[in-house]
């Protein structure tokens, strides 16, 4: 089966980028209810066939709302609208933030700062255009001079961000001030072994237990502005569930 087909009407004379403009239109049809909870989207094949977009472009069109939480692919079945019950806006805290609010006295390293392509295995695991360019960030961050966490961050190039604040701020703050406004994040929590690099960054010697985070965040028109790996020393934090403060 084909799927529930929608109107869609695509700009090719637009500045953004085809595949936004077919999630953008998604994502309506499941905000006013045209696509409701449980409805099965049209395939990948159809969707290019029928809108003369490329594969690729459906697909990153489709991951993007997956990211979001909206859809869901099964095995057999397709891709299916998962409609949140509610929504609701949350203001999102940097792990600086946290700190701060703790009673902690947080510093931070910058390791790496540098515009490029994304490498291959973060495109294809969040769906990034491998041909854009990407602010590539990461940071050490101590609390009360004790490492704690390496943070990886991938933001798209157009955010303008200055290294000497990233030293001195948390991320999202540095965004807000950048004009980000930030909406909502998706957050999926791990753990696993510090590589040798990694636990010598956290002041340890291998094998050393550590909390990972991988964070999707997007700002209030639904394009996403930050992809970030975390890991953190097991010993010295523990990761909250909830992200509103």
């Amino acid at each position: 089966m084909v799927g529930r087909r929608l109107d869609i009407t695509l700009d090719r004379s637009a500045a953004e980028p085809l595949y936004l403009q077919l999630s953008r239109a998604i994502e309506r049809a499941i905000a006013t209810g045209e696509l409701a909870d449980g409805d099965r989207l049209e395939n990948e094949l159809s969707l290019t066939d029928r809108l003369g977009v490329s594969r690729p472009t459906a697909r990153q069109a489709i991951q993007e709302l997956v990211n979001k939480g909206l859809l869901v692919r099964k095995r057999g079945v397709g891709t299916q609208v998962i409609r949140s019950k509610f929504s609701r806006d949350e203001r999102l805290s940097s792990l600086y933030d946290d700190l701060v609010e703790a009673g902690k006295t947080p510093t931070t390293r910058l390791l790496d700062f540098r515009v490029g392509p994304v490498p291959d295995a973060i495109a294809q695991r969040v769906s990034l255009p491998a041909d854009e360019p990407y602010l590539q960030l990461r940071r050490l961050r101590l609390a009360d001079d004790l490492p704690l966490a390496v943070l990886a961050n991938y933001l798209p190039a157009r955010i303008e961000l200055d290294p000497a604040d990233l030293e001195q701020h948390g991320l999202y703050p540095c965004l807000r001030r950048a004009g980000v406004t930030l909406k909502l994040a998706h957050q999926r929590v791990g753990a696993r072994l510090a590589d040798e690099e990694e636990a010598k960054l956290l002041g340890a010697i291998p094998p050393l237990a550590c909390l990972t985070a991988d964070r999707l965040a997007y700002d209030d028109s639904g394009r996403l502005v930050e992809y970030g790996r975390h890991i953190y020393h097991a010993a010295r934090y523990s990761i909250r569930s909830s992200l509103a403060v």
